[in-house]
Protein backbone atom coordinates (compact mmCIF):
# COMPACT_ATOMS: atom_id res chain seq x y z
CA UNK A 1 0.00 0.00 0.00
CA UNK A 2 1.43 3.49 -0.95
CA UNK A 3 1.99 6.14 1.57
CA UNK A 4 -1.41 7.77 0.63
CA UNK A 5 -3.42 4.94 0.76
CA UNK A 6 -1.61 4.13 4.77
CA UNK A 7 -2.67 7.40 5.49
CA UNK A 8 -6.44 7.63 4.07
CA UNK A 9 -6.60 3.74 5.95
CA UNK A 10 -5.58 5.73 9.59
CA UNK A 11 -8.17 8.27 8.59
CA UNK A 12 -10.84 5.85 8.11
CA UNK A 13 -9.77 4.13 11.49
CA UNK A 14 -9.53 7.40 13.13
CA UNK A 15 -13.40 7.65 11.66
CA UNK A 16 -14.54 5.01 13.23
CA UNK A 17 -12.88 5.28 16.65
CA UNK A 18 -14.42 8.52 16.96
CA UNK A 19 -17.94 6.68 15.74
CA UNK A 20 -17.41 4.65 18.74
CA UNK A 21 -17.00 7.02 21.07
CA UNK A 22 -19.89 8.64 19.85
CA UNK A 23 -21.88 5.51 20.54
CA UNK A 24 -20.42 4.24 23.85
CA UNK A 25 -21.32 8.30 25.14
CA UNK A 26 -24.94 7.78 23.18
CA UNK A 27 -25.14 4.47 25.55
CA UNK A 28 -23.31 5.52 28.95
CA UNK A 29 -26.87 6.94 30.42
CA UNK A 30 -29.11 4.12 29.64
CA UNK A 31 -25.71 1.80 30.69
CA UNK A 32 -25.42 4.05 33.85
CA UNK A 33 -29.24 3.51 34.52
CA UNK A 34 -28.92 -0.19 34.25
CA UNK A 35 -26.64 -1.40 35.42
CA UNK A 36 -25.20 0.67 38.00
CA UNK A 37 -28.42 2.36 39.51
CA UNK A 38 -30.84 -0.77 38.94
CA UNK A 39 -31.90 -2.24 42.21
CA UNK A 40 -29.50 -5.32 42.60
CA UNK A 41 -32.75 -7.94 42.71
CA UNK A 42 -33.66 -6.23 39.29
CA UNK A 43 -30.54 -6.42 37.79
CA UNK A 44 -29.85 -8.23 34.65
CA UNK A 45 -32.41 -10.75 34.85
CA UNK A 46 -32.73 -12.49 32.24
CA UNK A 47 -28.97 -12.37 31.42
CA UNK A 48 -29.56 -14.42 34.93
CA UNK A 49 -31.66 -16.93 33.60
CA UNK A 50 -29.03 -17.79 30.72
CA UNK A 51 -26.35 -18.03 32.87
CA UNK A 52 -28.32 -20.48 35.70
CA UNK A 53 -29.77 -22.48 32.73
CA UNK A 54 -25.85 -22.76 31.80
CA UNK A 55 -24.67 -23.84 35.45
CA UNK A 56 -27.80 -26.05 35.38
CA UNK A 57 -26.47 -28.22 32.26
CA UNK A 58 -22.85 -28.05 34.11
CA UNK A 59 -23.85 -29.38 37.55
CA UNK A 60 -27.07 -32.00 36.53
CA UNK A 61 -30.11 -29.82 37.72
CA UNK A 62 -33.11 -30.34 36.02
CA UNK A 63 -32.54 -27.15 33.26
CA UNK A 64 -36.57 -26.97 33.17
CA UNK A 65 -37.07 -26.97 36.65
CA UNK A 66 -35.12 -24.73 38.34
CA UNK A 67 -36.05 -20.71 38.74
CA UNK A 68 -34.18 -18.04 39.45
CA UNK A 69 -34.47 -16.20 42.84
CA UNK A 70 -37.04 -14.67 44.91
CA UNK A 71 -38.01 -12.13 43.82
CA UNK A 72 -38.12 -12.70 39.92
CA UNK A 73 -38.62 -16.54 39.67
CA UNK A 74 -37.78 -16.64 36.23
CA UNK A 75 -37.35 -20.46 35.02
CA UNK A 76 -35.20 -20.94 31.62
CA UNK A 77 -37.53 -21.16 28.38
CA UNK A 78 -35.44 -21.46 25.31
CA UNK A 79 -33.84 -24.19 23.63
CA UNK A 80 -31.14 -26.87 25.42
CA UNK A 81 -28.56 -25.08 22.52
CA UNK A 82 -28.99 -21.45 24.14
CA UNK A 83 -28.37 -23.28 27.70
CA UNK A 84 -25.17 -24.92 26.14
CA UNK A 85 -24.00 -21.27 25.08
CA UNK A 86 -24.89 -19.54 27.91
CA UNK A 87 -22.25 -22.40 29.76
CA UNK A 88 -19.19 -20.10 29.59
CA UNK A 89 -20.79 -17.23 31.59
CA UNK A 90 -20.62 -19.27 34.58
CA UNK A 91 -17.06 -19.02 34.65
CA UNK A 92 -17.18 -14.90 35.54
CA UNK A 93 -18.80 -13.70 38.37
CA UNK A 94 -22.44 -12.18 37.32
CA UNK A 95 -21.19 -8.71 37.60
CA UNK A 96 -18.55 -9.32 35.07
CA UNK A 97 -21.18 -11.31 32.82
CA UNK A 98 -23.99 -8.26 33.03
CA UNK A 99 -20.82 -5.59 31.77
CA UNK A 100 -19.87 -8.10 29.25
CA UNK A 101 -22.81 -9.27 28.05
CA UNK A 102 -23.87 -5.51 27.71
CA UNK A 103 -20.45 -4.37 26.06
CA UNK A 104 -21.20 -7.56 23.47
CA UNK A 105 -24.93 -5.89 22.94
CA UNK A 106 -23.38 -2.37 21.70
CA UNK A 107 -20.81 -4.21 19.29
CA UNK A 108 -23.61 -6.29 17.75
CA UNK A 109 -24.97 -3.01 17.31
CA UNK A 110 -22.72 -1.50 15.84
CA UNK A 111 -22.46 -4.09 13.49
CA UNK A 112 -25.69 -4.52 12.70
CA UNK A 113 -26.22 -0.53 11.61
CA UNK A 114 -22.91 -0.71 9.91
CA UNK A 115 -24.47 -3.68 7.58
CA UNK A 116 -28.32 -2.48 7.48
CA UNK A 117 -27.17 1.57 7.26
CA UNK A 118 -24.65 0.56 4.33
CA UNK A 119 -26.20 3.09 1.19
CA UNK A 120 -26.44 5.86 3.78
CA UNK A 121 -22.93 5.17 5.73
CA UNK A 122 -21.40 4.95 2.23
CA UNK A 123 -22.40 8.50 0.84
CA UNK A 124 -20.19 10.03 4.33
CA UNK A 125 -17.11 8.38 2.08
CA UNK A 126 -14.13 8.37 4.59
CA UNK A 127 -16.30 9.77 7.60
CA UNK A 128 -18.37 6.68 7.24
CA UNK A 129 -17.10 5.53 10.62
CA UNK A 130 -18.24 9.18 11.77
CA UNK A 131 -22.13 8.50 10.63
CA UNK A 132 -22.28 4.64 11.94
CA UNK A 133 -22.20 5.93 15.32
CA UNK A 134 -24.00 9.23 15.04
CA UNK A 135 -26.87 6.29 13.38
CA UNK A 136 -26.08 3.92 15.90
CA UNK A 137 -26.44 6.25 18.73
CA UNK A 138 -29.87 6.77 17.59
CA UNK A 139 -30.52 3.72 17.60
CA UNK A 140 -29.27 2.90 20.98
CA UNK A 141 -32.42 5.08 22.27
CA UNK A 142 -34.99 2.93 20.60
CA UNK A 143 -36.95 2.00 23.43
CA UNK A 144 -36.80 -2.11 22.72
CA UNK A 145 -32.62 -1.87 22.30
CA UNK A 146 -33.08 -0.42 25.61
CA UNK A 147 -34.73 -3.02 27.35
CA UNK A 148 -32.49 -5.59 25.90
CA UNK A 149 -29.49 -3.98 27.87
CA UNK A 150 -31.39 -3.05 30.89
CA UNK A 151 -32.81 -7.46 30.60
CA UNK A 152 -29.34 -8.69 29.77
CA UNK A 153 -31.51 -10.28 26.64
CA UNK A 154 -30.70 -11.89 23.25
CA UNK A 155 -32.40 -10.28 20.94
CA UNK A 156 -29.10 -8.04 19.23
CA UNK A 157 -27.54 -11.51 18.91
CA UNK A 158 -30.14 -12.72 16.70
CA UNK A 159 -30.96 -9.80 14.53
CA UNK A 160 -27.18 -9.61 14.21
CA UNK A 161 -26.85 -13.34 12.57
CA UNK A 162 -30.34 -13.24 10.37
CA UNK A 163 -29.01 -9.62 8.97
CA UNK A 164 -25.56 -10.47 8.22
CA UNK A 165 -27.04 -14.05 6.26
CA UNK A 166 -29.26 -12.32 4.42
CA UNK A 167 -27.30 -9.48 3.70
CA UNK A 168 -23.94 -10.64 3.75
CA UNK A 169 -24.63 -14.03 3.18
CA UNK A 170 -22.80 -14.37 -0.35
CA UNK A 171 -19.97 -12.01 0.52
CA UNK A 172 -19.19 -12.72 4.26
CA UNK A 173 -17.35 -10.26 6.13
CA UNK A 174 -14.19 -8.94 6.89
CA UNK A 175 -12.29 -9.65 10.15
CA UNK A 176 -8.70 -8.23 10.05
CA UNK A 177 -6.54 -9.51 7.05
CA UNK A 178 -9.26 -12.55 6.93
CA UNK A 179 -12.35 -13.03 5.15
CA UNK A 180 -14.94 -14.82 6.61
CA UNK A 181 -17.91 -16.35 4.64
CA UNK A 182 -20.49 -19.23 5.15
CA UNK A 183 -23.31 -20.72 2.92
CA UNK A 184 -26.01 -18.02 3.36
CA UNK A 185 -28.98 -19.74 5.66
CA UNK A 186 -26.71 -21.06 8.02
CA UNK A 187 -27.02 -18.10 10.79
CA UNK A 188 -30.44 -18.09 10.14
CA UNK A 189 -30.25 -21.40 11.39
CA UNK A 190 -28.19 -20.77 14.28
CA UNK A 191 -30.52 -18.50 15.33
CA UNK A 192 -33.14 -20.65 14.85
CA UNK A 193 -31.24 -23.08 17.16
CA UNK A 194 -31.08 -20.63 20.10
CA UNK A 195 -34.60 -18.75 19.82
CA UNK A 196 -37.56 -20.54 17.64
CA UNK A 197 -39.09 -16.84 16.65
CA UNK A 198 -36.09 -16.64 13.80
CA UNK A 199 -38.07 -19.79 12.07
CA UNK A 200 -39.97 -17.21 9.92
CA UNK A 201 -37.24 -16.61 8.12
CA UNK A 202 -37.69 -20.45 7.37
CA UNK A 203 -41.33 -19.43 6.03
CA UNK A 204 -40.01 -16.85 3.87
CA UNK A 205 -37.37 -18.53 2.25
CA UNK A 206 -39.74 -21.37 1.27
CA UNK A 207 -42.62 -19.41 -0.21
CA UNK A 208 -40.09 -17.20 -2.00
CA UNK A 209 -38.60 -20.76 -3.21
CA UNK A 210 -34.99 -19.71 -1.84
CA UNK A 211 -33.98 -23.73 -1.61
CA UNK A 212 -30.75 -23.32 -1.00
CA UNK A 213 -31.25 -21.13 1.75
CA UNK A 214 -33.92 -23.23 3.16
CA UNK A 215 -31.68 -26.33 3.50
CA UNK A 216 -28.83 -24.56 4.99
CA UNK A 217 -30.69 -22.70 7.63
CA UNK A 218 -32.45 -26.26 8.38
CA UNK A 219 -29.43 -28.24 7.97
CA UNK A 220 -27.85 -25.87 10.46
CA UNK A 221 -30.68 -25.62 13.13
CA UNK A 222 -30.40 -29.71 13.00
CA UNK A 223 -27.55 -30.09 13.20
CA UNK A 224 -26.80 -28.23 16.11
CA UNK A 225 -29.82 -29.19 17.63
CA UNK A 226 -29.30 -33.14 17.32
CA UNK A 227 -25.26 -32.57 18.81
CA UNK A 228 -26.84 -30.75 22.01
CA UNK A 229 -29.31 -33.64 22.32
CA UNK A 230 -25.95 -35.85 22.84
CA UNK A 231 -24.33 -33.39 25.05
CA UNK A 232 -27.71 -33.23 27.51
CA UNK A 233 -30.32 -35.60 26.39
CA UNK A 234 -32.57 -34.99 29.40
CA UNK A 235 -32.83 -31.71 29.25
CA UNK A 236 -33.32 -31.54 25.31
CA UNK A 237 -35.88 -34.39 25.36
CA UNK A 238 -37.91 -32.14 28.14
CA UNK A 239 -37.88 -29.36 25.96
CA UNK A 240 -39.04 -30.69 22.87
CA UNK A 241 -42.06 -32.36 24.64
CA UNK A 242 -43.30 -30.79 27.14
CA UNK A 243 -41.42 -26.95 28.11
CA UNK A 244 -42.08 -25.75 24.39
CA UNK A 245 -45.45 -26.07 24.89
CA UNK A 246 -46.01 -24.11 28.29
CA UNK A 247 -46.69 -20.60 27.35
CA UNK A 248 -47.52 -19.72 30.78
CA UNK A 249 -43.76 -20.87 31.34
CA UNK A 250 -43.35 -17.20 30.06
CA UNK A 251 -45.19 -15.14 32.58
CA UNK A 252 -48.25 -13.21 32.89
CA UNK A 253 -49.32 -13.23 28.70
CA UNK A 254 -51.15 -10.25 29.26
CA UNK A 255 -48.92 -7.85 30.49
CA UNK A 256 -48.20 -4.30 28.60
CA UNK A 257 -44.98 -5.71 27.44
CA UNK A 258 -46.19 -8.36 25.61
CA UNK A 259 -46.62 -6.55 21.76
CA UNK A 260 -47.63 -9.62 20.05
CA UNK A 261 -51.37 -10.24 18.29
CA UNK A 262 -51.94 -12.50 20.84
CA UNK A 263 -51.09 -10.10 23.70
CA UNK A 264 -53.69 -7.73 22.50
CA UNK A 265 -56.39 -10.15 21.94
CA UNK A 266 -55.60 -11.32 25.30
CA UNK A 267 -55.77 -7.67 26.89
CA UNK A 268 -59.63 -7.40 25.65
CA UNK A 269 -60.53 -10.14 28.04
CA UNK A 270 -63.04 -11.91 26.00
CA UNK A 271 -64.03 -15.67 26.95
CA UNK A 272 -61.08 -18.36 26.81
CA UNK A 273 -62.99 -19.64 23.00
CA UNK A 274 -63.33 -15.86 21.53
CA UNK A 275 -60.08 -15.40 22.71
CA UNK A 276 -58.49 -17.79 21.21
CA UNK A 277 -60.63 -17.79 17.92
CA UNK A 278 -59.54 -14.10 17.23
CA UNK A 279 -56.11 -14.24 17.94
CA UNK A 280 -55.76 -17.36 15.53
CA UNK A 281 -58.07 -15.48 12.62
CA UNK A 282 -55.43 -12.27 13.41
CA UNK A 283 -52.14 -14.79 13.15
CA UNK A 284 -53.39 -15.71 9.80
CA UNK A 285 -54.14 -12.70 8.57
CA UNK A 286 -50.70 -10.63 9.98
CA UNK A 287 -49.00 -14.17 8.72
CA UNK A 288 -50.62 -14.00 5.10
CA UNK A 289 -49.87 -10.30 4.57
CA UNK A 290 -46.38 -10.26 6.35
CA UNK A 291 -45.16 -13.06 4.44
CA UNK A 292 -46.66 -10.98 1.35
CA UNK A 293 -44.55 -7.74 2.37
CA UNK A 294 -41.61 -9.59 3.04
CA UNK A 295 -41.54 -11.48 -0.66
CA UNK A 296 -41.88 -8.11 -2.04
CA UNK A 297 -38.87 -7.03 -0.80
CA UNK A 298 -37.20 -10.04 -1.86
CA UNK A 299 -39.19 -9.60 -5.42
CA UNK A 300 -37.26 -5.41 -5.45
CA UNK A 301 -34.15 -6.73 -4.11
CA UNK A 302 -34.33 -5.14 -0.91
CA UNK A 303 -32.25 -7.66 1.50
CA UNK A 304 -32.60 -5.27 4.50
CA UNK A 305 -36.43 -4.66 4.06
CA UNK A 306 -36.51 -8.72 3.47
CA UNK A 307 -34.99 -9.08 7.25
CA UNK A 308 -37.39 -6.45 8.38
CA UNK A 309 -40.29 -7.71 7.26
CA UNK A 310 -39.49 -11.26 8.48
CA UNK A 311 -38.56 -10.02 12.04
CA UNK A 312 -42.09 -8.31 11.98
CA UNK A 313 -43.68 -11.00 11.23
CA UNK A 314 -42.35 -12.85 13.92
CA UNK A 315 -43.39 -10.25 16.75
CA UNK A 316 -46.89 -10.36 15.20
CA UNK A 317 -47.45 -13.91 15.28
CA UNK A 318 -45.47 -14.99 18.10
CA UNK A 319 -47.59 -16.15 21.41
CA UNK A 320 -45.39 -13.77 23.67
CA UNK A 321 -43.35 -10.56 21.92
CA UNK A 322 -41.98 -8.93 24.84
CA UNK A 323 -41.02 -4.98 24.16
CA UNK A 324 -37.73 -5.70 23.65
CA UNK A 325 -38.35 -8.44 21.08
CA UNK A 326 -38.83 -5.36 18.81
CA UNK A 327 -35.31 -4.80 18.38
CA UNK A 328 -35.63 -5.57 15.02
CA UNK A 329 -36.66 -1.94 14.91
CA UNK A 330 -33.15 -0.78 14.16
CA UNK A 331 -33.22 -3.00 10.65
CA UNK A 332 -36.42 -1.43 9.93
CA UNK A 333 -35.78 2.13 10.06
CA UNK A 334 -32.48 1.29 7.56
CA UNK A 335 -34.72 -0.45 5.24
CA UNK A 336 -36.99 2.55 5.46
CA UNK A 337 -34.63 5.09 5.09
CA UNK A 338 -32.05 3.01 1.99
CA UNK A 339 -29.56 5.41 0.79
CA UNK A 340 -31.06 9.03 2.24
CA UNK A 341 -31.88 10.73 -1.15
CA UNK A 342 -35.57 9.93 -1.17
CA UNK A 343 -36.94 12.58 0.88
CA UNK A 344 -40.21 11.10 1.66
CA UNK A 345 -38.59 7.78 2.88
CA UNK A 346 -36.21 9.80 4.93
CA UNK A 347 -38.99 11.73 6.54
CA UNK A 348 -41.26 8.52 7.30
CA UNK A 349 -37.80 6.81 8.81
CA UNK A 350 -37.23 9.30 11.01
CA UNK A 351 -40.39 9.64 12.53
CA UNK A 352 -40.31 5.65 13.29
CA UNK A 353 -37.10 6.05 14.39
CA UNK A 354 -38.37 8.99 16.65
CA UNK A 355 -41.58 7.17 17.93
CA UNK A 356 -39.64 3.81 18.54
CA UNK A 357 -37.66 6.17 21.51
CA UNK A 358 -41.05 5.70 23.42
CA UNK A 359 -42.07 2.72 25.11
CA UNK A 360 -45.88 2.70 24.81
CA UNK A 361 -46.86 -0.41 27.11
CA UNK A 362 -45.19 1.31 29.67
CA UNK A 363 -47.13 4.39 29.05
CA UNK A 364 -49.88 2.91 28.30
CA UNK A 365 -49.79 0.98 31.54
CA UNK A 366 -49.38 3.85 33.67
CA UNK A 367 -52.55 5.77 31.97
CA UNK A 368 -54.77 2.20 33.00
CA UNK A 369 -53.48 2.67 36.49
CA UNK A 370 -53.82 6.75 36.76
CA UNK A 371 -57.39 6.54 35.47
CA UNK A 372 -56.93 10.52 33.87
CA UNK A 373 -57.81 9.65 30.03
CA UNK A 374 -60.66 6.69 28.86
CA UNK A 375 -59.69 3.38 28.84
CA UNK A 376 -60.09 2.84 25.35
CA UNK A 377 -57.21 5.54 24.45
CA UNK A 378 -54.93 3.90 27.21
CA UNK A 379 -55.30 0.73 25.49
CA UNK A 380 -54.48 2.15 22.50
CA UNK A 381 -51.22 3.65 23.49
CA UNK A 382 -50.62 0.33 25.60
CA UNK A 383 -50.59 -1.34 22.38
CA UNK A 384 -48.26 1.22 20.92
CA UNK A 385 -45.56 -1.42 19.95
CA UNK A 386 -47.89 -3.94 17.90
CA UNK A 387 -49.10 -0.59 16.06
CA UNK A 388 -45.60 0.39 15.25
CA UNK A 389 -45.16 -2.90 13.99
CA UNK A 390 -47.87 -3.08 11.90
CA UNK A 391 -47.72 0.37 10.19
CA UNK A 392 -43.71 -0.39 9.60
CA UNK A 393 -45.00 -3.31 7.44
CA UNK A 394 -47.16 -0.71 5.59
CA UNK A 395 -44.33 1.68 5.26
CA UNK A 396 -41.93 -0.84 4.11
CA UNK A 397 -44.57 -2.64 1.10
CA UNK A 398 -45.19 1.21 -0.11
CA UNK A 399 -42.27 3.01 0.29
CA UNK A 400 -39.14 0.11 -0.51
CA UNK A 401 -38.22 0.86 -4.28
CA UNK A 402 -38.10 -1.57 -6.92
CA UNK A 403 -34.63 -3.22 -6.81
CA UNK A 404 -32.12 -0.27 -7.49
CA UNK A 405 -30.51 0.75 -3.99
CA UNK A 406 -29.26 -2.65 -2.89
CA UNK A 407 -26.80 -2.78 0.79
CA UNK A 408 -24.23 -5.34 -1.21
CA UNK A 409 -23.39 -7.09 -4.73
CA UNK A 410 -26.27 -9.03 -6.50
CA UNK A 411 -27.19 -12.39 -5.13
CA UNK A 412 -26.06 -15.78 -6.40
CA UNK A 413 -28.40 -15.99 -8.87
CA UNK A 414 -29.34 -12.51 -9.91
CA UNK A 415 -31.91 -12.74 -12.11
CA UNK A 416 -34.67 -14.73 -9.66
CA UNK A 417 -34.54 -11.23 -7.79
CA UNK A 418 -36.29 -9.08 -10.67
CA UNK A 419 -38.24 -12.07 -11.85
CA UNK A 420 -41.80 -12.76 -11.71
CA UNK A 421 -42.37 -16.84 -11.05
CA UNK A 422 -46.64 -16.33 -10.59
Amino acid sequence: MDTGGRTAARARRGWQLLGVLVLLAAAAPIVHRYLVGYPEDQWQVDLEVYREAGRSLLIGRPLYEFTTEVPQVLPFTYPTFSALLATPLVLVPFAVAGWLWTAFQLALLWVTVGVAFRPLLERAGARAGLAQGLVAAGCVWISAVGEGIRFGQVNALLVALCLLDVVRGRDGVRLGRRHLRWPRGTLVGLAVAVKLTPGVFLVHFALTRQWRELRNAVAAAVAVTLGTFAVAPEASFEFWTSALFASDRLGPNAGSSNQSLRGFVLRLYLSDGATQALWLALVVLAAVLGFAVARAMFRRGSLVGEVAACGLVAVLVSPVSWLHHLHWGVVVVAALVGDGRALRRTVVAAVALSTAWVAWPWIGANLLASGDVPVVLARVVQNGGLWWACLSLFALWRLVPDGRERAVPERDEPARVMTTRD
